[in-house]
Parts: C-alpha cells; structure tokens; sequence
C-alpha cells in the first residue's frame, strides 16, 4: 500500500493560519510555477519530483519553452514549469514547461524593451515588408523601414522581386536591434535594427555640425538621391534636389556608386545626416545676366513635359521653364501637342529670377510678327515715286457772239427816278449787296 501524503490547501477558515504557522504543505493552483527534479527525460514525456510529495509530467507540445531554459536539461537538473492540471489519469500533476517558458520569456522581452537594451536578433525568413526574426524562442518581426541605411534595400525601379532577394540574403544573420513594440496578449514583437543603430550613431554624430565640409565614398544612388559614407562609418543622403544646380530626373546622371565626392553637411536631425554636393560648386545663376536677357531668342532643348509646361535646357547650366499658356496662342490642354522631349525649339525669355534659380520661357511670342514703327518720313523717302502721264486738254470750239451795237443799247436803258430820302419806302431800291428783306 502506497504511503498517503496528505497536502493543505489555503482557505479562509481560521485553520489557515495554524496550518501555516505549523508548517503544512500547500497545494499549488493552476497557473502557478513550480519548481522540481528530473528525474525521468524522455523524447515526449519530462518528469519532475514535486519535493517529495507529488511527481508533474510535461509531455507532448508543453514541453517547447519560448525562454529556452529548458533547452538541454537532463536528470537530475532542476526545472520550472507551470500548473495546467491537478491531476491526470495517471495521478500525476499536469506541467507545462511551454507556459512557463512562455511567460519568462515575455518578461524578460518586456525588461528588456523598458530599459531599451540593444538585442541580438536572428533572422529566419524574410518577405516583402520586412524580417522574420527570433528572440530566443519568441517570433517577432522587422520592418524595411527599421533597417539600418547600410541594409535598406536601394533597388533601382522598387522592383519587389529584387527587393525580395535582398531581403532574403539576412537570413540566418545575426541584428542588433531594439524593441520597439511589445504586445503579449497579442503575441506581437516589433523590432528595429535603425533604432539600435542611432544610440551609436549619435555619440558620432555629435563630433560634427551643420556647414561642415567632409569627404566621403557613395555607397548607393537611388532614385531620390545618393547616400556617402563618411567619418566613421557614418552615412549622410545626399537629396536629388542637393546633387547639382541645374534640374536632375535621374540622379545616376550625374553620379554613381564608388564616386569619392565632397559633400558640406547642410542638416543633423538627431541620427540624419543630411548632405549637399552642389554647395561646393559655383552657383551658375549667379553670372545668368551675362549670358541671357529678357526679350532675348534662344534655343533650347526639350527635357520634361508635364501638365503645366516644359522644362528647357538652355546650357549644361540654366534650365527654364515654358509655361502650357506661353506654348501657344490657341487654348491647348496638352503640352506634348506643341513640343516634344529631346527636340530643340527656338524660345523667348520672358523673365530672369537668379535667386529663385528661375527663367521663364515662351515659344509662342517666337511666332508673333513684329509691328515696325510708323514713320511718315521714312515711309515718303521709301516710297518709289509714280509718273502719272496726263494728256493734253481738249480744246472746245465756241461760235462768236452776235456783236450788237452800243448806240442800240443806250436806247433801250431808261434813267431810273429818283425820290429823296422820305420817299415811300416800298419804291426805294435797296444798299447794293444786301437783299430787300434786310438780310
């Protein structure tokens, strides 16, 4: 007959406390931790000796430990695991070394992510967004946009099959990475190798300030610009809009990776560096004068078209700008339909802004005929003079007057008759040039 052990459990009866102060075993509850023996290992089965009054088994998939502590463990050793269950078929008490281990190994991320300690992260596959990686047997995962400047993905196009592949050439590496968002109940590990990376980063970047010129190597041209490392392995990201004066669709024009440059640092945002390269050249728009003037022809090639107008090269230098009202003087709503990339065209200069780095353009005053001033003098002098032949005029014949003698015509005027001045007014003739009404 197997020896009976008799356990006291906790209650809220007075007895409590003399069991207590007697020194009465306790039984614990489901969800508690305990600590035992080995003293039995097997490929589905660990048991462990409950100080001497009871035996827990761990069998199947309770045996897997997120905190790894019960990697490794032979007879003998002692082992913590958590109640799930009293007592099974066999009498024994049900442990479980995954919950356990599941609950030690939350903890200790949770520590770890309050203090902001730098952990090493293993990767164990990778996708499109990001990382797979493991914290001792916990998953968690890393996103693209956490990874260091060194280990960002600088894919020409954004072709994510190549991303992809990049991503996945980290597996099985070893990060270090931060915690940056813990969730147990729902099982999520975010972490970030950036983060870690900036509590170095930092202490470096501290040794410099904005206006400082430095050299460096580029280590990668995208398409919003190049990164240089410079200093001690310190990284800047040198802005498409930083890399030359004149307007660049595509920074690989102008620059490519292994290029040894002189960049100022024209910003430090706590861990970003920001680079120019085009400060250390001469700004051409500042001797723009000499080269152009406003109401100048010139031509110019075609570099961009876009729903407002189109950008012109002038020179190597100086771009300017057609605006889609200047392309013509009938409506269009299409630039493309009055230019074409890569064609030359003969352009107006309508305004000369050099501080704002700006020229504007205009193709359709090129086409407009130009108003000479009226000048009467120059238009007589040009003016070809013009014989006009006259012909002599015609002589008209007249018959002769009939000749009437003077003595028969002193006989036919008779002497008027005269009245003095109180006459009646009726018969006085009037003042010769006046009419008889008085006018």
């Amino acid at each position: 007959m197997s020896k009976k052990i008799i356990i006291a459990t906790k209650g809220n009866h007075p007895m409590d406390a003399l069991m207590d102060k007697a020194g009465a075993l306790k039984i614990p509850k489901i969800g508690d931790l305990v600590t035992g023996t080995i003293i039995s290992i097997s490929k589905n089965e660990i048991y462990l000796d409950l100080a001497g009054i009871t035996t827990g088994v761990i069998r199947g998939r309770e045996i897997y430990d997120e905190s790894s502590d019960s990697s490794g463990l032979k007879i003998g050793d002692q082992a913590t695991a958590t109640v799930v269950g009293l007592d099974n078929e066999n009498g024994y008490m049900e442990l479980s070394f995954r919950e356990a281990g599941h609950k030690k190994a939350w903890d200790n991320l949770e520590k770890l992510y309050k203090e902001g300690k730098v952990i090493d992260a293993k990767v164990t596959d990778a996708n499109k967004g990001g990382l797979m990686i493991k914290l001792g047997n916990v998953m968690g995962f890393l996103p693209v946009s956490q990874l260091t400047i060194e280990h960002y993905p600088r894919i020409e196009g954004g072709d994510k099959n190549k991303i992809l592949g990049h991503l996945k050439s980290f597996v099985n590496q070893i990060l270090k990475a931060k915690i940056i968002d813990l969730n147990e109940k729902e099982e999520k590990l975010i972490i970030s190798e950036k983060a870690a990376w900036d509590d170095k980063q930092k202490k470096v970047v501290s040794k410099y300030k904005v206006g400082d010129k430095v050299k460096g190597r580029v280590t990668g041209v995208v398409d919003f610009g190049a990164f240089v490392e410079f200093g001690d392995n310190l990284e800047g990201l040198v802005h498409i809009s930083e890399l030359a004066w004149q307007r660049i669709d595509n920074p690989r024009d102008i620059i490519k990776v292994g290029d040894v440059v002189d960049v100022e640092i024209i910003e430090i945002a706590e861990t970003k560096v920001s680079l120019s390269l085009k400060k250390l050249q001469k700004d051409p728009w500042v001797d723009v004068a000499n080269k152009y003037n406003i109401g100048q022809k010139v031509h110019g090639k075609v570099l961009k078209v876009n729903p407002f107008g189109a950008f012109i090269e002038l020179d190597n230098d100086i771009h300017g700008l057609v605006h889609i009202s200047e392309l013509s003087d009938k409506k269009i709503s299409n630039p493309k339909d009055m230019v074409t990339v890569g064609k030359d065209y003969e352009f107006v200069i309508l305004s000369i802004e050099p501080n704002n780095h700006r020229l504007g353009l205009s193709l359709k005053a090129t086409t407009k005929k130009e108003k000479k001033p009226k000048d009467e003098k120059a238009v007589t002098e040009a003016a070809p003079t013009e014989i006009v032949e006259t012909k002599p005029a015609e002589i008209i014949e007249v018959a002769p007057a009939e000749v009437v003698p003077i003595a028969e015509i002193k006989a036919e005027v008779k002497p008027l008759e005269t009245k003095d001045e109180k006459s009646d007014p009726e018969t006085t003739l009037p003042p010769i040039g006046r009419s008889a009404s008085g006018g």
